[in-house]
């Protein structure tokens, strides 16, 4: 009986706190007021989307346990996207076109995201959040948080797997 209770939390549930932390990260109310993110819908995907892909990135440089974890955690957003949808009341039948549509985007942010910070390419990160997030092609505005997520990819790449797993640090919201 004690070993089941040291035992190491089964993936499943590891990455569902991640996700939880992830979202907690994402819900700060500095990425809506100081960095000017709007507070709609589709922005807070956005957020939801970046917090979990820095988790996925740095969780699949630790071989075949982290690239499982970054899998089962990426499973979670998604099926909290689609959860979303129901809870907004999209029908059963539009769900299945709604989560395509969803999921090419999120493929989308995630390709040029990871590339971007995998690069160090803080240009292309502009551009892309400018585009995405801020829909604009002022990159001015997608500075402070192109540096935030530049940043808190350094900071988790810095950090042990089990730090990260316990309690991952971000970098901060800085203007």
């Amino acid at each position: 009986m004690l070993k089941s209770l040291l035992r190491r939390r089964p993936l499943e549930r590891q990455a569902l706190d991640l996700y939880a932390l992830a979202v907690e990260q994402a819900r700060q109310p500095a990425f809506y007021t100081d960095l000017a993110v709007q507070d709609r819908i589709d922005a807070r995907f956005e957020i939801y989307t970046l917090h979990v892909l820095l988790l996925f990135v740095r969780f699949r440089k630790e071989g075949d346990r982290g690239a499982e974890l970054a899998q089962k955690l990426f499973d979670h957003y998604v099926s909290a996207l689609d959860n979303v949808l129901r809870e907004l009341g999209v029908g059963d039948v539009s769900v299945g076109k709604k989560m395509r549509k969803l999921g090419e985007a999120l493929y989308g942010r995630m390709s040029t995201y990871e590339k971007a910070l995998s690069d160090g390419d803080i240009e292309a990160l502009k551009v892309a959040m400018a585009r995405n997030i801020y829909e604009t092609d002022d990159l001015s505005v997608a500075d402070a948080l192109a540096r935030y997520a530049m940043d808190s990819h350094t900071k988790l790449a810095s950090q042990t797997i089990a730090e990260v797993e316990r309690a991952p640090e971000w970098a901060q919201i800085v203007r």
